[in-house]
């Protein structure tokens, strides 16, 4: 009986653990089949991708507003068609409303800019000024701007009310969606088709960079990037100097006028059941002030960013962690700040760091299938060696300069030169990419067409060299055993590496770099 219960508890164990590795397997197995369906959204958008060149590219149009001016990469350069997708820059001034509108592809959008002062309270090291009671530094912290996304069929959350009135009832002014705000070193996900509007309620002018995948399955029109706006007449945005009349006509970067232009008064007055005249202000055939305007009287309801942030962790807290099965359209998080060094996944005090953001932190990019990595590079610091295994990325320098060296299949050079701020470049999926920061270190925003995109670096401690065994580099590259270890395992550090190879390990952090990291910590 004693060894027929043993036989019996050997196949019982036996079943479990055959079952926890077909369970194993299977789990990879889907993990693959997802990454691969995950690619499946731009398999119609491909092009030859013949890249011999890439360059860096600045905005070619610019159309100006009452309040701000906005300004397009050319769609048509075979980099963006290359990668399926399309730029855009936009500057909006203090008391700036970017009109409401929507767009055909999903968007990455990224506050650049956007700044008010206040003081904190810091270590006699980093203090610069002084009072009779206590000493600090004035710092430059994100300003504010409002964010409105109307998501149809969700609830209109948030109410103003006037006074009560005779009969002790209160009536209700207005009600609105959930309006969200917004700061620099943001990133704004944002649905295709859904209506969006903007607002600056800060001190200085907001900046903000845009990647739209004109490639993505949500986009069902074709590769060209629309904008629908429901108020204002771009017709009358000046155009900037030396663009001849026309040339951006039926590539959707510029349309005539607002989506009611094209209807009747009648039958928009008897939908709206309104009087003509209000439709014929709602159509704004003689509106001169772009999609920008000026809105000084400007007074809406909307929950503070500290109210957000501790309904978010309350929420978290009750279930657990955010996985984006409780979360509906309606109520997803669509914010996500990249520019706090403690939001780095990636850090190296003598070179920089780099922040991830994808679908596993913000669910809402599963559904628009891209992501984004910050990044930051000291003085003369590098970025490894490395290609982007399943998405192209675009690269904008949000300040400082880089330069970059790309090199294609055939191991040719398509890319040497410095990137300056300003500026963007298109990566291509498998090219091989390095970064070494100019004097004034360099700061950046990879926007990239996959919801879980991935890097494969060449050098460093989570490079391919450090996983193949040393016979593998030894007989592959003809060299001796020492030499093979010099590349396996020279560079302890992971993805971004200090100046010099030969102080990496023994090297004090940069003072200036590491201290306004430290500074910016505490904001």
């Amino acid at each position: 009986m004693a060894k027929l219960s043993l036989l019996s508890l050997s196949f019982s164990l036996l079943f479990l653990f055959g079952g926890c590795l077909a369970q194993l397997g299977s789990q990879q197995q889907y993990l693959w089949q997802d990454l691969q369906q995950q690619q499946q959204h731009r398999l119609r958008a491909k092009t030859d991708c013949r890249i011999e060149r890439l360059t860096a590219q600045e905005p070619s149009r610019t159309y100006p507003s009452e309040a701000g001016f906005t300004e397009f990469w050319d769609r048509n350069n075979e980099q963006f068609e290359c990668a399926g997708v399309a730029a855009v820059r936009n500057v909006i001034q203090t008391q700036g409303l970017f009109l409401p509108h929507y767009n055909s592809a999903p968007q990455l959008l990224y506050v650049v800019q956007g700044k008010l002062f206040f003081p904190v309270f810091l270590p006699t090291a980093f203090q610069i000024r002084e009072t009779r009671n206590c000493k600090f530094v004035v710092l430059i912290n994100a300003g504010r701007g409002l964010l409105g996304i109307v998501i149809p069929g969700c609830a209109e959350t948030f109410e103003s009310e006037t006074q009560q009135g005779s009969e002790g009832q209160r009536r209700f002014l207005d009600r609105h969606q959930k309006v969200r705000q917004f700061r620099q070193g943001d990133v704004l996900a944002l649905p295709a088709g859904v209506t969006l509007w903007f607002y600056n309620n800060g001190d200085e002018q907001i900046v903000t960079v845009s990647l739209l995948d004109t490639a993505n399955e949500m986009n069902q029109l074709d590769l060209k990037f629309r904008n629908f706006f429901l108020a204002g007449n771009q017709q009358s945005g000046r155009q900037s100097q030396g663009q001849q009349e026309g040339e951006s006509q039926g590539k959707g970067e510029s349309e005539n006028s607002n989506i009611f232009n094209g209807f009747e008064d009648e039958v928009l007055a008897d939908a709206f059941n309104v009087e003509t005249e209000t439709i014929r202000k709602l159509k704004g055939q003689w509106d001169r002030r772009g999609r920008i305007v000026r809105a000084e009287k400007f007074n809406v309801v909307f929950p503070r960013e500290e109210e957000e942030e501790k309904q978010r962790q309350q929420g978290q807290q009750g279930r657990g962690g955010p996985n984006g099965l409780e979360e509906t359209l309606c109520t997803m998080r669509f914010r996500e700040n990249l520019a706090h060094p403690t939001r780095a996944d990636i850090f190296n005090p003598r070179a920089g760091r780099l922040a991830t953001l994808n679908g596993q932190t913000l669910p809402i990019l599963n559904v628009l299938q891209l992501s984004a990595v910050r990044g930051v590079l000291y003085k003369n610091a590098t970025m490894a060696p490395h290609w982007n295994v399943n998405a192209h990325s675009a690269i904008y320098i949000t300040r400082g300069s880089s330069r970059i060296q790309v090199v294609g299949h055939s191991g040719k050079l398509v890319f040497d030169g410095e990137v300056k701020e300003g500026q963007l470049i298109i990566i291509p999926q498998n090219f091989v990419v390095v970064k070494k920061a100019g004097e004034q270190g360099c700061e950046w925003i990879a926007f990239k067409t996959n919801d879980n995109a991935m890097i494969s670096p060449l050098a460093g401690r989570l490079s391919a060299f450090r996983s193949m065994p040393i016979e593998v580099v030894m007989n592959a590259y003809q060299i001796s055993r020492e030499e093979a270890q010099n590349l396996k395992y020279s560079r302890e550090e992971s993805i971004v590496f200090s100046s010099s190879s030969s102080s990496s390990r023994s090297a004090k952090p940069k003072s200036l770099e590491y201290a306004w990291d430290v500074i910016k910590s505490v904001m």
